[in-house]
């Protein structure tokens, strides 16, 4: 008999067989799962696991319950790993099988109820933030769901949702360290000491790329180092090394010490996926890499050092065979997701009320006359007073972005919160906008309300994958089972002769994704009501400002109001012409509406203020009135939000129109910097009074 392997990682017999179950049940599942995908029985691109069970099964296996991770394309093996952990009896056991291979087969019964596949498998109710198809776009949610954890051991009580001490694991392939969420997101948890364990399964090849050609150094581990923090290269194929290795960085993250970079160095049986030939791999590296098969060699050590014997590692194949077998058959058996519900789980529920619509309408018309119970602010002030008490009112929200504390926003919308709130809830962040959005849904998915501010709308670009492809998708992907409750708070528009890069109005990229809520205020009361309705929403908002209209001042209530969402305000009734506009146009609307009302045109001023969703009531109401439409924004003309507007005015409301649809924008040429120039890029009142009077010719 050999020595106890086990004795140095104070293992039992009972954990060691279990560690060895859950390998050859992620083994013997992808193995179904290529026979499935070659008859054609689950459709879709599937990224197969087999090879690299030791790295899931050896890191999961050191969480607690209330511990986190999130995961990658190839990510079937840290689902079922932590699926497997948690499941305490064999029908629970036999429970998870059967909703992953419902899951790939997109079927009803699935985790994610067939909306999510292979690549986007989640079980978030028990800690697993998801899968993601984009290559290192689960790293910035990781980062954020560490935030979450760390905000909750700061704060008194912790939000729900998970215990104080908490980690997250987060997995991603080699490629994915060549991406700059990977770098972004090592930055910011090294400057704030976040409880993440990020783990490269380094299986030594992107697509077909090999790692030599992809990276300048070949050990990931070694970039560690530029964030000052711990980096090690583990064997891959060893499931007690990465035991030993996850669990020391768990410690010590637990201990508030900080993340870690764990690089597994393994091997994947299959192609990238199982369309892919393989031809960028010799037989001889993959035989020599299949005699270190984490697997058999696994269970050879138990054996030869007697904690275990061949009986005991046969009955565990057989029945594992058996558990896979019946998940198969679960799946293909189970229906498949009713067409009817296409449209469930993008958006979270509503929460507003006709009773909260009509008294904003009465609010409304007392600021609007500044009576009694009002008073005065600038705008600024409103987007300031609607975060500090929303702060106050919930301890789960708080502010990121860059130069959001100690300076006050690039604008001062955040002045004095620092001094108020301090550090941990009114973050400065590093210049790093992806990462930024990231950790908001990872944050959000995990209890808190953030509100991150990108400092310009051009700059929102940049965090897209991670706002639109991670926040926006993840509840509809996810079956429904999480909300997102983020907003990204950011300002555009032209005005300061700052040119291209600082002056876009690039709201329409937003309304284009499903899943997001737009919002533009044009007053003082609107941002005040409309960002506070945003940080109580349980979805993804883009709130985006405007430059020119934080010095705007206008009345608010004395008392605490939101403003629902898809309520637009007629700013002025008239009756021979609409015109629907938001932001900035509609100070410039209203002005050319009473220069046209000296000459006796009855002009009718809708400010939509959020774009989505979208108040296509009271728009008919008016075009059912006037006949006619103005739409106006300061966005370049094409593919503008008003000529999406004009093609629903027009698919909707066609028979009360008596002439076609006419579009106000900005000329299609990058703003430019020379004040006569910007002034000539973006519509001013004349320009609004010349689309008027095309509408009445």
């Amino acid at each position: 008999m050999s020595d106890n392997p086990l004795k140095p990682y104070e293992l039992t017999k009972e954990q060691a067989l279990e560690l060895l179950r859950q390998m050859w049940e992620v083994r013997m599942f992808e193995e179904t799962v290529y026979d499935l995908l070659g008859r054609n029985l689950i459709k879709g691109a599937s990224h197969l696991y087999a090879g690299e069970e030791a790295v899931a099964v050896g890191a999961i296996s050191t969480l607690r319950d209330d511990d986190l991770i999130t995961s990658t394309h190839r990510g079937h093996g840290h689902c079922h790993a932590r699926g497997a952990s948690l499941a305490r009896t064999e029908e629970a056991r036999q429970e998870h099988y059967n909703k992953m291979m419902a899951e790939l087969c997109g079927r009803a019964t699935g985790y994610c109820l067939g909306r999510g596949g292979s690549m986007h498998i989640a079980d978030v109710e028990k800690g697993n933030l998801g899968a993601t198809g984009i290559v290192g776009g689960n790293i910035p949610v990781a980062t954020g769901a560490g935030l979450a954890l760390r905000l909750r051991t700061t704060s008194s009580p912790p939000a729900s949702g998970g215990g104080r001490g908490g980690v997250v694991l987060c997995f991603f392939g080699d490629g994915a360290s060549n991406t700059g969420n990977f770098h972004e997101s090592l930055n910011m948890a090294a400057l704030w000491s976040l409880p993440v364990i990020y783990i490269v399964e380094n299986n030594l090849y992107g697509m077909s790329v090999p790692i030599q050609k992809a990276a300048a150094k070949l050990d990931i581990a070694d970039r560690a180092c530029a964030y000052g923090i711990p980096g090690e290269v583990v064997d891959g194929m060893d499931v007690l090394a990465v035991r030993q290795a996850v669990g020391k960085a768990v410690e010590r993250a637990r201990r508030g010490e900080g993340p870690s970079l764990i690089e597994c160095q393994t091997y994947r049986w299959y192609g990238h996926s199982r369309s892919d030939p393989r031809e960028y791999r010799t037989k001889q590296e993959e035989a020599a890499w299949k005699e270190r098969d984490p697997i058999p060699n696994f269970a050879a050590r138990l054996v030869e050092a007697g904690i275990a014997t061949h009986e005991e590692i046969d009955a565990i194949q057989r029945k594992v065979e058996q558990e896979i077998k019946q998940a198969t058959e679960f799946a293909l058996n189970s229906p498949t997701p009713p067409v009817e519900e296409l449209e469930l789980y993008v958006y979270a529920p509503f929460k507003w009320t006709e009773a909260d619509v009509a008294r904003e309408r009465e609010l409304r018309e007392r600021c609007r006359k500044g009576g009694p119970g009002t008073r005065k602010i600038r705008y600024w002030q409103a987007i300031q007073e609607a975060l500090r008490e929303e702060m106050h009112r919930d301890p789960n929200v708080f502010v990121m972005g860059e130069d959001v504390g100690l300076y006050g926003g690039a604008y001062g919308a955040t002045r004095g919160l620092f001094s108020e709130f301090g550090p941990e809830r009114v973050r400065d962040t590093p210049i790093s906008e992806a990462t930024i959005g990231g950790a908001a849904v990872g944050a959000a998915m995990c209890g808190l309300r953030p509100v991150a501010e990108i400092m310009y709308v051009d700059f929102t670009p940049l965090a897209m994958d991670q706002i639109a492809n991670q926040g926006a998708k993840n509840r509809y992907m996810f079956g429904g089972k999480t909300v997102v409750p983020m907003v990204i708070r950011t300002e555009g528009g032209a005005g300061r002769c700052i040119a291209a890069h600082h002056s876009q109005s690039l709201e329409v990229l937003w309304v284009h994704f499903p899943g997001i809520y737009v919002v533009m205020p044009s007053t003082p009361f609107d941002a005040k009501g409309l960002l506070k309705a945003a940080i109580r929403d349980d979805n993804p908002v883009m709130f985006i400002e405007h430059k020119m209209l934080y010095g705007v001042e206008g009345y608010v209530p004395e008392e605490d109001y939101i403003i629902p969402f898809g309520v637009a305000d007629v700013k002025r009734e008239g009756s021979d012409v609409t015109v629907i506009t938001y932001s900035r146009m509609v100070h410039r609307a209203l002005e050319a509406a009473e220069r046209l009302g000296e000459e006796g045109i009855s002009v009718e001023v809708i400010d939509l203020r959020t774009l989505k969703p979208l108040d296509m009531e009271a728009i008919a109401r008016s075009v059912k009135k006037t006949g006619r439409v103005v739409g106006v924004t300061e966005a370049y003309k094409t593919g503008s939000f008003i000529s999406e507007l004009a093609t629903c005015i027009q698919e909707e409301l066609f028979d009360w129109l008596d002439a076609p649809v006419v579009r106000v924008c900005a000329a299609d040429v990058p703003v430019p910097m020379s004040e006569p120039l910007e002034d000539a890029a973006v519509p001013n009142v004349n320009a609004v009074i010349a689309g008027i009077r095309k509408a009445l010719a």
